[in-house]
């Protein structure tokens, strides 16, 4: 427990500022008295806080000595103020011997005093050390009291921490709720990224499988390829050996066969010069040259017919394809009408339906059909076993009732048996009781008699009449001097409301009122005239701001109506601007396909072009596919005929050389057909292909037409309008807030002024109001008598008073001893009254023994007989059961059976539903055809085929005639060609001659190079190797095939798992669900926590309330020697407040007088006196119960106010308190007093021997003596 020991104090108001006036204080315990007159400085020796230096020695709660040191400056310059300044505090301690010193500077020298006193701040400001001034804080206003009964509770920082364990419980709440949603996510997500990793183990490991199969074919396949390329290359060598033989063979007896038949068929061989021969030939091809140009251009007109038939047949295969496409689709059309009558009528059949045999049917019917379908799926409900099962359930239901009847009795008798059991066992006590009642029957005899004898002698003794009479004598005293007092309370007051009306006539100043008024129209009188054209009053400025702010809300909803508008249109802007883009980039992308197709922009005339092209491949393919075999029958006619002629003309060749020639020629052409066949076709599917892709771009070219002709325009136009509807809503929108805010400022002018003019109205009707005043206070004070002043009547009140007092302390000694008396003889009589109260009972329960004993053997009967009926209705209960449990068994079965019939019924609706559904798909497939008009467009195609089959016919006559006339130029030609041929012949002999020469030293050496290779071996081998090399590729292709499959599989899953949502499923969702449960835990806690605080808090407060309040009413008792208070006590009002969801408990404080049932607030209904001892008493129980580990209290002149009645009682009082503390080693009371005679008073106990008088010496410097009490008492007498 703390203890203070000395103080020194120096420089403190009165007190010297050299060392030499330093004063020191020495604390005794239990009790330190400071004695001075006003203005010695007595209250400087305890206001230990802010002036001069001043040093504490005290032992802290721990018992350890502390010294404390304050110093302060202050400095007078000149006139001006003084310059306070705080300097350096220090707190010294000794520790393991030595002192340590911890400056200000390091610490909090308040925080750390506090920590050594062991109270807190407010029990040490308001309780401890309280200033005079502030003494009386208890009977202060309600925030006041409120706020330092909180401090002294510390109930701000427990609401505090309620507060906020309610509020992160509130937060945990919402977080627990808010991962329950987000876990139920991330649970499917882990689900489902587990099952995508063990669907990618599954294939990654059949990938691993498939990879090393297609391994194991290709090491098999890789030198069976080698030795097939090698066998290969072998064999192309032989064959191109052989071949090579073969041709030379076949060249070299060709052109030995040619030359013969060329030089056969030549008429005439030319004798003259190879130059000769070639400048005749050169002048024979000049002419023929000239036929054949005139040709060609018949050709060309040829060509322009044929690509005109063409055209005619393509239009014609393209008509006959959709006459052939309108066909199907109309014979598709009567085949859905035929399945629909017949699946009416099938389905009629099946649902017993009359009136559909006949096929087809007409609307009418379809539709009569539709209705009674669907109503007979209505009808088509489950089997109605209701009636069974509720016949079931009244059984069930009567054999549930009988059983629970039984059960009921049963428990009824238990009952009965056991209210039975408990009166036998009653009985059978009173009996035993009884066995010893005579014995005490006699005791209570004689017990009566003594009790009667004292009862006499004390009534006799009593003097409750006599002091009754006494009672009613002093109670007319108070009367009448109550009725003095009041006579003096009503004069006084008058005096006072008279002073007060002579005092307020004085102060009223209308002048200035009207001052006020004029100002208030001066200030604001142009802006008012401006707005409203007049000044106006109160009540005409609210009508106008009224009528603005209606005006402003108007338009404030008219702008909020455009911003809507303008959103909406911003929105509309947003989306045409989009909708523009993207139709702009599918247009590019159009484009770009068609680019990458054509090449150009020029899409028909590349169509048609390629067309032709096609054309042409086609011919030439065509040609070079005869030309193999016209020229192996031409070669076979010319080598086997024994004259061999021309096959063409029918020329017959003058010599064999010229038709050698012939032959030599045809055979070069037809080694040529083959690859020149195979270039062809590869172009013409080059050019089909490109065809096709080109045809399948028509959609794309007419969506690129719709685009750029229709679309974007009719967006870019939209988006147009929309532009202008925007900025039209802009300036509405702008000119809307221009008004708005040049309202608003009128608004806020009007409202500015409204407030002065509500008080220039207000000082109107206070100068209306003073005038009224001053004409009543002159009529009051007209005709008063002053003879009388506040003093005469305040001495009588107080003499009055005292009487009054006086008789009431008598008045209350009479009634207690009164009160005495009679609650002594009414003890004597309750206790003569028990006795005998005792004594009867007695008599009549000994007389009530016989009877008790007929009872205990009448409840034994009762007893057995409900045991036995008992028994039998449990006998009854049981086969009850069995039926119930039976019925119940049978109930559940029939509910089985019609759910099954349930069930079957929904198959057959299901059935029927499945059957209609299907019809309906027909009908919709033939209204869709009848809808489309297909029948007419079938009728328009075929009458374009009939036009296009005519236009055909002419194109054909017009190739006729072109042929004819090129059939004429070939015949000239020809006729020149003869000629030509002759020298041909012989330009072809003599250069045949030296080709054969060639051919036989070539073959030659063919022969002597293939003799050397094994060709058949080599074939045989070439088989074998080819057949393993194809079943190997082809289960190589089975494997390359699965394994494409299988990592497409692994890309997707390890797409899906590089996902957000499931790359870290697993501890997304174990990280979720850790926070989760911590955190309702961490909830539950807290929601513990708070329950215990705040009952912990109500609990404190109570005990805390209770023990205060009991020490205050004990304190008043023994201290208030007044009549009119029993006791004060302090109240505290529990204020529950429900806002923020959770109930918050506030207490409002007042302090209360009790006198009987009637409590009443002290707060300005108790007089000065009576407010400085409640003060007095309510901080000594505060200090009784707050300073458990500071025995000190310290006292401010506590006689202020008091009479000299209620000294002595407090003087009493606080020797009584140091009494009961005194066993406390560190208790210590502080009484600091100008009044000589109250420390008198406590000197008279054996609790104080010294006290300290302070007083001024000669330099007017405050002086502190040790004096001993027993000096105060000779000064005084």
């Amino acid at each position: 427990m703390s203890k203070i020991e000395k103080m020194s104090i120096l420089g403190v108001r009165s007190f010297g500022v050299e060392d030499k006036d330093k004063q020191i204080i020495s604390f005794f315990s239990p009790l330190t008295v400071l004695v001075g007159p006003n203005g010695a400085g007595k209250t400087d020796a305890h206001e230990t806080d802010v002036r001069a230096q001043i040093r504490l020695q005290f032992r802290d709660v721990n018992g350890e000595p502390i010294a404390v040191q304050r110093s302060m400056q202050s400095t007078q310059k000149g006139k001006k103020a003084p310059e306070f300044k705080t300097l350096e505090g220090v707190i010294t301690r000794i520790k393991h011997g030595e002192k340590v010193s911890l400056s200000s500077k390091c610490a909090e020298i308040d925080r750390e005093m506090i920590s050594a006193l062991g109270v807190s701040k407010s029990v040490l400001n308001h309780v401890i050390f309280c200033h005079q001034e502030e003494s009386n804080w208890p009977l202060s206003e309600g925030k006041a009291l409120k706020q330092k009964f909180d401090e002294i509770f510390s109930a701000t920082r427990y609401i505090k921490v309620l507060e906020t364990l309610r509020q992160l419980r509130l937060k945990q709440t919402n977080t627990v709720k808010y991962c329950q949603t987000e876990l139920k996510y991330l649970k499917q997500n882990k689900e489902k990224a587990q099952e995508i990793k063990e669907l990618l183990s599954t294939k990654e490991a059949q990938l691993a499988s498939s990879k090393d199969n297609v391994q194991r074919f290709e090491s098999q396949i890789d030198p069976l390829e080698n030795r097939l390329n090698d066998i290969d290359d072998n064999l192309g060598k032989v064959m191109k050996l052989d071949n090579d033989i073969k041709a030379l063979d076949s060249r070299k007896k060709q052109m030995e066969d040619d030359n013969c038949e060329l030089e056969e068929k030549m008429e005439q061989v030319f004798q003259g010069s190879d130059e000769q021969l070639k400048e005749m030939y050169q002048n024979h091809q000049r002419t023929v040259r000239e036929k054949e140009r005139r040709l060609t251009e018949c050709q060309q007109d040829l060509e322009r017919a044929g690509r005109e038939c063409q055209r005619m047949n393509r239009l014609k295969g393209d008509l006959l394809v959709e006459q052939g496409r309108l066909q199907m689709e109309a014979d598709r059309h009567t085949g859905h009408i035929k399945n629909r009558d017949a699946q009416v009528k099938s389905l009629a059949s099946y649902l017993e339906m009359e009136g559909y045999d006949r096929t087809p049917f007409n609307e009418r019917q379809l539709q009569s059909f539709h209705t009674q379908v669907k109503e007979r799926e209505d009808h088509e409900t489950e089997a109605n076993m209701q009636e069974k099962e509720t016949q079931k359930q009244q059984s069930i239901d009567e054999i549930r009732d009988k059983k629970t009847g039984l059960e009921r009795t049963i428990e009824l008798k238990r009952d009965i048996q056991a209210k039975k059991q408990q009166e036998l066992k009653t009985i059978k006590s009173d009996l035993q009781r009884l066995e010893g009642s005579s014995t005490r029957l006699h005791e209570l005899e004689s017990e009566l008699i003594k009790a009667e004898r004292e009862l006499d002698n004390t009534v006799q003794s009593s003097t409750v009449d006599t002091l009754k009479v006494e009672v009613q004598q002093l109670q007319r005293e108070k009367s009448e001097l109550d009725q003095a007092q009041r006579k003096l309370d009503q004069e006084m007051e008058t005096l006072n409301m008279n002073t007060t009306a002579r005092t307020q006539m004085d102060m009223l100043k209308k002048d200035k009122v009207k001052d006020q008024v004029r100002k208030i129209k001066s200030r604001h009188s142009e802006e008012l005239v401006s707005l409203l054209g007049h000044f106006p009053n109160k009540r005409e400025l609210e009508d106008w701001i009224y009528s603005k702010s209606r005006e402003i809300n108007s338009i404030r909803e008219k702008l909020g109506k455009l911003n809507k508008e303008l959103a909406s249109k911003e929105q509309n802007k947003n989306h045409c601007t989009a909708e523009i883009r993207h139709k702009e980039q599918q247009l590019s992308s159009y484009e770009e396909k068609l680019f990458n197709v054509c090449g150009s922009q020029d899409f028909q005339s590349d169509l048609s072009k390629l067309q032709d092209e096609l054309d042409k491949c086609s011919k030439q393919r065509a040609m070079l596919a005869g030309a193999t075999a016209v020229y192996t029958q031409f070669i076979t006619q010319l080598t086997e005929e024994g004259e061999p002629c021309c096959p063409v003309c029918q020329r017959l060749f003058p010599s064999e050389a010229e038709l050698q020639d012939v032959i030599s020629d045809m055979q070069s052409k037809l080694r040529l057909v083959p690859d020149k066949l195979k270039n062809t076709e590869h172009e013409l599917k080059k050019k089909e292909r490109k065809r096709d892709e080109m045809i399948g771009l028509i959609p794309v070219r007419q969506s690129i037409a719709e685009l750029q002709e229709k679309d974007l325009p009719e967006m870019r136009n939209k988006l147009q309008t929309v532009n202008r509807e925007i900025e039209k809503l802009k300036r509405d929108i702008e000119e809307q807030e221009t008004l708005l805010s040049m309202l608003m400022s009128e608004e806020d002018t009007a409202k500015a002024c409204l407030q002065d003019i509500s008080l220039m109205d207000r000082y109107q009707l206070d100068l209306k109001d003073v005038e009224r005043k001053i004409a009543q206070h002159a009529a009051k004070l007209q005709g008063m008598d002053l003879s009388r002043t506040m003093q005469h009547i305040s001495h009588e009140k107080q003499e009055t008073q005292h009487r009054l007092d006086t008789t009431c302390s008598k008045m209350e000694l009479k009634r207690k001893m009164i009160q005495d008396q009679q609650e002594q003889i009414q003890t004597l009589k309750s206790s003569v009254n028990e006795i005998c109260a005792e004594k009867l009972h007695i008599s009549s329960d000994m007389q009530k023994q016989q009877q008790l004993e007929e009872q205990c053997v009448e409840l034994t009967t009762e007893i057995q007989a409900l045991h036995r009926e008992i028994q039998e209705a449990k006998e009854q209960v049981s086969p009850l059961a069995a039926t119930l449990e039976k019925l119940q068994q049978e109930k559940q079965e029939l509910i089985e059976r019609r759910r099954q019939k349930q069930e079957e019924g929904q198959e057959k609706v299901n059935a029927i539903k499945e059957r209609f559904k299907n019809l309906c798909v027909l009908e919709r497939e033939i209204k869709k055809y009848i809808e489309e008009g297909k029948d007419n467009y079938k009728e328009q195609k075929e009458a374009e085929l009939q036009e296009t089959n005519t236009q055909l016919l002419e194109a054909e006559k017009q190739r006729e005639k072109i042929n004819k006339d090129m059939g004429n130029i070939r015949q000239d030609i020809d006729t020149q060609k003869v000629q030509e041929r002759w020298l041909q012949d012989n330009l072809t002999l003599r250069k045949r001659v030296e080709e054969l020469k060639e051919v036989s030293k070539r073959r030659e050496v063919l022969l002597k190079e293939m003799g050397n290779m094994k060709v058949l071996e080599l074939r045989n081998e070439r088989r074998e190797l080819e057949r393993k090399v194809e079943d190997l590729k082809k289960n190589r292709s089975v494997a390359l095939g699965r394994q494409k499959g299988f990592e497409e599989e692994i890309l997707r899953f390890r797409k899906e798992l590089r996902e957000d949502q499931y790359c870290q499923a697993e501890e997304r969702y174990r990280d979720k669900m850790i926070v989760m449960r911590t955190t309702e835990l961490a909830n539950k806690d807290l929601d513990i926590y708070y329950k215990a605080l705040d009952q912990t808090i109500m609990k404190f407060h109570s005990m805390k309330m209770e023990e205060i309040n009991k020490i205050v009413r004990d304190l008043w008792r023994s201290t208030y020697r007044g009549q009119d208070i029993e006791y004060v006590e302090i109240r505290s009002d529990v204020d529950e407040n429900a806002s923020a969801g959770m109930k918050r408990r506030t207490y409002n404080y007042r302090v209360v007088m009790v006198k009987g049932d009637t409590a009443l607030d002290m707060r300005g209904r108790c007089s000065a006196g009576q407010k400085v001892l409640a003060s007095l008493i309510i901080r000594l129980a505060l200090a009784e119960t707050f300073c458990l580990n500071c025995g000190i209290l310290a006292l401010d002149e506590p006689t202020t106010n008091l009479d000299r009645e209620n000294i002595e009682s407090l003087a009493h009082a606080l020797v009584e308190i140091i009494k009961s503390r005194s066993r406390q080693r560190n208790f210590q009371l502080l009484i600091i007093t100008h009044d000589e005679d109250f420390v008198e008073l406590l000197g008279r106990s054996n609790y104080v021997e010294h006290f300290y008088r302070i007083k001024k010496n000669q330099e007017q410097c405050s002086e502190i003596t040790k004096c001993s009490i027993s000096s105060l008492h000779t000064f005084l007498h």
